[in-house]
């Protein structure tokens, strides 16, 4: 709406005779002062459309000082939450992007202005939109801004690519936080910045701390694994959502996150990580307070054949539960995996108790069918899980790897050299006992 405009018009023409003298004096206090001035008079009268016009028109000016844009796109900056309208806010927002497109000194203002106008897309439900601008902007560049701030940016353009379902970008651009800067000491005091290093602007009001960007972080990367259903990875997610420490010291808060690194260790695939994984978090205090979990991890870590059923009926209500908790229900193919993390165990168990055994009899110990036990094994030897033959016409299973005549050879020496070891503790304590015999009987005579 313009109001006034014959005098709002005056007023602008004698401010702009003022804002060329000082810019043509190379006066940079007077300059930024006639264009805030241009600014404020504009807004007062409610005139968006004038001051869209006098926005590009101060910066295109010839011999324009940066100081008065930076100042001028920063003032602009503050009205556009006081805009009567959504399309008056992103006629504004646009303005003040094409403006400082380009210009090295308002990137941080321009990064700030992006991301209004995804956040605006998103409301309106054009996410591909949204996910589009932020990506255009590179703030892993900008020397100028506060660390939080560019991790925050950096987390909005990966949660908005999870939403458009474009998780290979959402991998690139999560690939640009190093998870050690989340490790980094708060608490020290900020150093003063010399004179050759370049000042950090402080972060606006909204932007989240280091440990609940953390968190956030933390929580993205599960929504990313989930669809790959990548539970190791996911696991390890929430061991560092499980290591803040405002989540460890609220029982409320890690109750449901040690639940779900206990399901997701379960559901992992056996590897040399997983086990020592396992291992740590068995070790864990915490785990005494849900009882039902640190049983099931106990029985993954004995090499104990686990009967399916009885692990089921113990566990599935436990199971089901986990949709009331933090990060949801587990996913659709979860039972079906722990099905198959239990026969894996099982089968690793088998294997560590038998080196010969029957395909019939490691049936029956899986409670499965010949032909599913046959499936299981080989996808195991596949994977090299384990080392196993199967001689098919006698339906024997071996468990031993063939040996060369190199590990022959090695076997022996290591077998003869403990025998002559055995030999010669032997000696030495038949001698010594004779002394001690001859001693005693020299005494007595």
């Amino acid at each position: 709406m313009e109001n006034g405009g014959g005098d709002l018009e005056a007023k602008i023409e004698m401010l702009l005779n003022v804002e060329k003298q000082m810019r043509q004096a190379g006066e940079i206090a007077g300059t930024r002062k006639a264009v805030t001035d241009i600014m404020q008079l504009c807004f007062e009268a409610g005139a968006w459309k004038t001051l869209n016009e006098q926005i590009v028109l101060i910066s295109k000016r010839r011999g324009q000082l940066k100081q008065a844009v930076q100042s001028m796109v920063q003032q602009a900056m503050q009205y556009i939450d006081q805009t009567p309208d959504i399309d008056t806010k992103i006629e504004l927002i646009q303005t003040l992007n094409s403006v400082s497109a380009g210009k090295i000194y308002v990137e941080i203002e321009r990064a700030r202005l992006i991301k209004k106008l995804a956040k605006i897309k998103e409301e309106q439900g054009l996410i591909a939109e949204a996910a589009d601008l932020m990506q255009e902007v590179a703030v892993e560049t900008f020397g100028a801004m506060a660390k939080t701030e560019k991790i925050a940016f950096i987390l909005e353009q990966v949660r908005l690519c999870l939403d458009r379902q474009d998780y290979v970008r959402a991998q690139i651009l999560s690939r640009k936080i190093s998870t050690r800067v989340f490790e980094a000491d708060t608490s020290k005091e900020k150093k003063k910045p010399k004179e050759s290093e370049s000042i950090i602007e402080e972060p606006p009001a909204d932007i989240p701390s280091l440990l609940e960007l953390k968190r956030i972080y933390y929580e993205l990367m599960i929504r990313y694994h989930a669809h790959s259903n990548d539970y190791l990875e996911i696991c390890r997610c929430y061991k560092s959502i499980y290591e803040i420490p405002s989540v460890k010291e609220d029982p409320a808060q890690w109750i449901p996150v040690l639940r779900k690194i206990c399901w997701y260790l379960v559901l992992s695939p056996h590897d040399p990580m997983q086990s020592s994984l396992l291992n740590s978090t068995l070790e864990d205090k915490n785990l005494s307070e849900i009882p039902d979990f640190k049983l099931l991890l106990k029985q993954l870590v004995t090499m104990e054949v686990i009967q399916w059923t009885v692990l089921w009926g113990t566990f599935q209500k436990e199971f089901e539960n986990e949709k009331n908790m933090l990060g949801g229900s587990l996913d659709e193919k979860a039972a079906e995996s722990l099905k198959l993390r239990v026969i894996e165990h099982n089968i690793l168990v088998v294997s560590k108790y038998y080196a010969r055994i029957t395909l019939k009899r490691l049936a029956d110990l899986l409670c499965l069918t010949i032909q599913e036990a046959e499936k299981h094994l080989s996808e195991m030897v596949v994977s090299k899980a384990l080392i196993a033959k199967i001689d098919r016409p006698m339906g024997v299973i071996c468990f031993q790897s063939a040996k060369d005549s190199n590990d022959i050879l090695n076997l022996w020496s290591t077998n003869l050299e403990k025998l002559l070891d055995l030999v010669e503790k032997s000696c030495h304590q038949i001698h010594k006992e004779t002394m001690v015999h001859k001693a005693a009987l020299s005494l007595k005579s």
